[in-house]
C-alpha cells in the first residue's frame, strides 16, 4: 500500500483520544438493544447479567462469593472487550468523518434560470434542488454535486482527494462531474445540480466511513447464523450437565456452568466480526477508495475475473518514442538529430518523449536550438505534419501517408515496409523527412508499466483471470497484451461489448470487477460485481459503481482485490482461531466441574491447574484477554500472501488452527500460576 503523505492521517491504534472514545462507545453498546445486534455478545451479556444476579443474591444471603465475584467481573469484561473491538473500528471511522465534515461548509449559490444568464439569485446551497443551474466563478466553492454543462475550469479537489494539484473540469466530456465543497480556481462554469441536499457525495462519504449506514454482508450474516447455532448447542450442553451432576447426587454451582457456557461459545470471532468488516472498509478509505457497502469489499475478495482498461492501467496512457529507424543509408545519429530538431517545439507527451530519447540514447542536448535560426512549423490537422525550417533546410515529422505524399516515391517501398512492421507490433509510426527526403521512422508505442507483468502473474497464482479492455485494433491489442502478460483482451471495445463480456463471465458463475469513468461505462459498472468508478468521471459512472476511487487511479483495482482478500482471510483466520480455542477450555473447566463427582476425570487435568475455582477463573480470564489481544489483528488484517486459495487455507490452518489449540494451554496455565501465586480465590 502506498505511503503518500495524505494517507498518514490514518488514526493510530494507540491514539489515546481514539481509545477514550472507543471505551465510551463500548459502554454505550452494553445496552440490551445494541447487544442484541450481535447474538454471541448478547448471549455473553445475558450470562454476565444472570451471574451478577446470583452474586448479588449470595451477598444478601451471606453466602461466600469470592469465586462468583471474580467470574462475574471477567464475564462483564468479556462483553466489554467484544464491544470495545467494534467501538475502536467505529471510532477510527468517526475520526475520518470529522475530517470530511470540515470540508463541508455552508455556501451561497448563484442560481440562474438559463445556461447563458448573467444575472443570478443568491440562495443558500441547502435550498438547491435537483436540476437547478448554478454559476460558479474563480475563487468560489461549488455548492453541490452535479455536472458542468457549460465552460471549463480548474478545480481544487484537495478537500476530497487529498491531492493538492488542481484538476480540469469541462462540459461535454467524461470529466464533467464536480463535487460540492470543492473550489473553482479559474474561469467560470455552469453546473447542473444532480443531488438533493443531504444526499451529496460528501454526505454519503461521511455516513459510510463512520459506519452509520453499514449493513452486514451476506457472509457476515451466514457466519453469524453459524455462530448462533453453535451457541445454542453449547447452551443445551451446559444445561444437560446440571442433570448429569444431579443424577450423581451433586449440584454444580450455576455460576460455574455460566462460565463454561461463555468460555465455549465463540466469543472471539463473535466480538471481532463487526470490527473486521468495518476495518476492511477503513483500509479502503485510507487508500482513498470509498466503498458504498461492505458487500462490495467482500465481493472484491472473491473476484474471478478482472477487467482492466489498457490506457492508464496496463500502459502509461501516452505513446512514447521507443526507437529511431533510419532508411536509405541514413546514419542513425543523423535521423536522431532531425527527430530532436523537429520536436523541440512539440509540447505533446509524444514530442517530449522524442526529445528525451534523443538526449538519453544519443547524448544530444536541447540547447542545440541556440546554434541555429529556427522557424518552427506547428502541427496542422489538415496535412498532419509539424517541423522546423533552418535556413535552407526543411525538416518535417508526421503521419506516414502525409510525409510520403510530400516526398514522392523515392524510397516509399522501404518506408512503407518499416511503417507496416511497426504497426504489426502494436506501435504508431511517424516518418521524418529533410528537404523532401525520407530519413527514417519514429516508433511510438504504448509503454507497458514496469512490473505489471509480475503483478498479473501474481493474480494468476490467486486464480484471477485478467482481461485487458482497449479500443485498439486486434493486432495492437494482441501485441500489448502479450507484452503485459494479461490472460485475454477485448479489442475495439464498445460499451455494449463490455456489458456482453461481463454478463458472459457471470453466466459462468464468475464474479467480475472493472473500473470506468464515462457515462458509457455506467451500464457495465452497474452490472459488475465490483464496479470502481473514477472520481474524475461523470455523475452517471459514480452512481453506477459500488466503489469510488478518489484518486482516479485505475491501477488501484488490483489493490482493491488484495484488500478484499485480506478481509476474507482475516475473518477466516480469526474464526479458525476462535473455534480451536475451545479445546483447551474443555480440559480446564470440565475436570474442575466434575472431579468431585467423578475422580477419574482428574486425568483430564493435563495442565495440572491449582484448584477447580482457579481453573474456571483462568479459562474465563484468558477468554476475555484473548479478545482484546486480537483487536490489532482484526483492525489491521491478517497478512495476505498472494497465492492459490488451497495454499492459503493450509497455511492458516497450520498457523491459526494450531495456534488456537496451543495458545490457550499456555495462557490458561500461566494465569492459573499467577492466581495461585497470589493466594488463589
Amino acid at each position: 500500500m502506498s505511503k503518500k503523505a495524505k494517507r498518514k492521517t490514518r488514526s493510530s491504534l494507540i491514539d489515546p483520544n481514539l481509545l477514550r472514545m472507543a471505551a465510551r462507545g463500548a459502554i454505550v453498546k452494553l445496552r440490551p438493544a445494541t447487544l442484541a445486534q450481535n447474538p454471541i455478545m448478547f448471549a455473553a451479556g445475558v450470562a454476565a447479567a444472570f451471574s451478577s444476579v446470583i452474586a448479588l443474591r449470595n451477598v444478601v444471603t451471606g453466602t461466600p462469593i469470592s469465586a462468583e465475584i471474580h467470574i462475574t467481573a471477567w464475564l462483564w469484561l468479556t462483553v466489554f472487550f467484544g464491544n470495545f473491538a467494534e467501538a475502536v473500528a467505529e471510532s477510527r471511522g468517526k475520526a475520518q468523518a470529522d475530517s470530511l465534515r470540515k470540508a463541508r461548509t455552508e455556501t451561497m449559490a448563484k442560481r440562474i434560470k438559463n445556461i447563458d444568464d448573467t444575472e443570478f439569485e443568491l440562495i443558500p446551497a441547502s435550498k438547491l434542488e435537483v436540476g437547478n443551474l448554478v454559476a460558479v466563478e474563480a475563487g468560489e466553492v461549488i455548492p453541490g454535486d452535479g455536472d458542468v454543462i457549460k465552460g471549463i475550469a480548474t478545480v481544487d479537489e484537495s478537500t476530497i482527494t487529498g491531492e493538492s494539484a488542481p484538476v480540469i473540469r469541462e462540459s461535454g466530456s467524461d470529466r464533467s462531474a464536480v463535487t460540492g465543497g470543492t473550489r473553482v480556481l479559474s474561469d467560470r462554469i455552469v453546473v447542473e445540480i444532480g443531488t438533493a441536499p443531504g444526499e451529496s457525495f460528501l454526505d454519503r462519504m461521511i455516513g459510510l466511513v463512520e459506519g452509520a449506514k453499514r449493513q452486514k454482508t451476506p457472509n457476515e450474516t451466514a457466519l453469524t447464523i453459524l455462530l448462533s447455532g453453535l451457541a445454542l448447542i453449547f447452551l443445551i450442553v451446559c444445561v444437560t450437565l446440571e442433570g448429569f451432576a444431579a443424577y450423581s447426587g451433586r449440584l454444580l454451582p450455576v455460576v460455574y456452568l455460566i462460565a463454561l457456557f461463555v468460555a465455549l461459545i465463540p466469543t472471539t470471532i463473535g466480538g471481532l466480526l463487526s470490527a473486521i468488516g468495518i476495518a476492511g472498509m477503513d483500509r479502503l478509505v485510507m487508500f482513498n477508495v470509498i466503498a458504498k457497502s461492505g458487500r462490495a469489499v467482500e465481493a472484491a475478495g472473491d473476484i474471478d475475473t478482472l477487467l482492466l482498461d489498457k490506457t492508464g492501467t496496463v500502459t502509461f496512457g501516452n505513446r512514447m518514442a521507443a526507437e529511431f529507424i533510419p532508411i536509405g543509408g541514413i546514419r542513425e545519429i543523423q535521423l536522431a538529430e532531425a527527430c530532436l530538431l523537429s520536436s523541440l517545439s512539440d509540447d505533446t507527451p509524444e514530442g517530449k518523449s522524442i526529445v528525451r530519447l534523443a538526449e538519453d540514447k544519443y547524448g544530444m542536448s536541447s540547447s542545440i536550438a541556440t546554434k541555429y535560426q529556427m522557424t518552427f512549423i506547428p502541427f496542422n490537422a489538415q496535412n498532419r505534419m509539424s517541423g522546423v525550417d533552418i535556413a535552407q533546410v526543411s525538416i518535417r515529422k508526421g503521419a506516414p501517408d502525409s510525409i510520403l505524399s510530400l516526398c514522392g516515391n523515392g524510397n516509399a517501398r522501404e518506408a512503407s515496409g518499416i511503417v507496416g512492421r511497426i504497426a504489426k507490433t502494436g506501435g504508431t509510426p511517424l516518418l521524418v523527412s529533410r528537404n523532401k527526403r525520407v530519413l527514417g521512422a519514429i516508433h511510438l508505442k504504448d509503454i507497458v508499466k514496469p512490473a505489471i507483468h509480475e503483478r498479473f502473474a501474481m493474480l494468476r497464482k490467486m486464480g484471477i483471470r485478467t482481461i485487458m479492455i482497449t479500443g485498439d485494433n486486434p493486432i495492437t491489442a494482441a501485441a500489448i497484451s502479450a507484452e503485459a502478460g494479461v490472460d485475454d483482451f477485448l479489442a475495439e471495445a464498445s460499451p455494449e461489448k463490455k456489458l456482453e463480456l461481463i454478463r458472459g463471465e457471470q453466466a459462468k458463475g464468475k464474479l467480475v470487477a472493472m473500473c470506468g469513468d464515462g457515462s458509457n461505462d455506467a451500464p457495465a459498472l452497474a452490472q459488475a460485481d465490483v464496479g470502481v468508478a473514477m472520481n474524475t468521471g461523470t455523475t452517471a459512472a459514480r452512481e453506477a459503481g459500488n466503489m469510488i476511487d478518489l484518486d482516479s487511479d485505475p491501477t488501484k483495482l488490483i489493490e482493491i482485490v488484495m484488500i478484499g482478500k485480506q478481509l476474507l482471510m482475516s475473518r477466516g483466520t480469526l474464526t479458525t482461531f476462535s473455534l480451536a480455542n475451545d479445546v483447551a477450555k474443555y480440559f480446564a473447566i470440565l475436570p474442575a466441574l466434575f472431579v468431585g463427582i467423578y475422580p477419574q476425570m482428574a486425568a483430564l487435568n493435563i495442565m495440572h491447574l491449582g484448584s477447580p475455582e482457579s481453573a474456571i477463573l483462568s479459562a474465563i480470564v484468558f477468554n476475555a484477554l484473548i479478545l482484546i489481544a486480537l483487536v490489532p489483528l482484526a483492525l489491521q488484517g491478517a497478512r495476505f500472501v498472494p497465492g492459490p486459495a488451497g495454499a492459503a487455507l493450509g497455511r492458516n490452518l497450520l498457523v491459526y488452527g494450531a495456534g488456537g489449540l496451543i495458545a490457550p494451554f499456555i495462557g490458561i496455565k500461566s494465569i492459573d500460576v499467577l492466581i495461585n501465586a497470589f493466594g488463589g480465590i
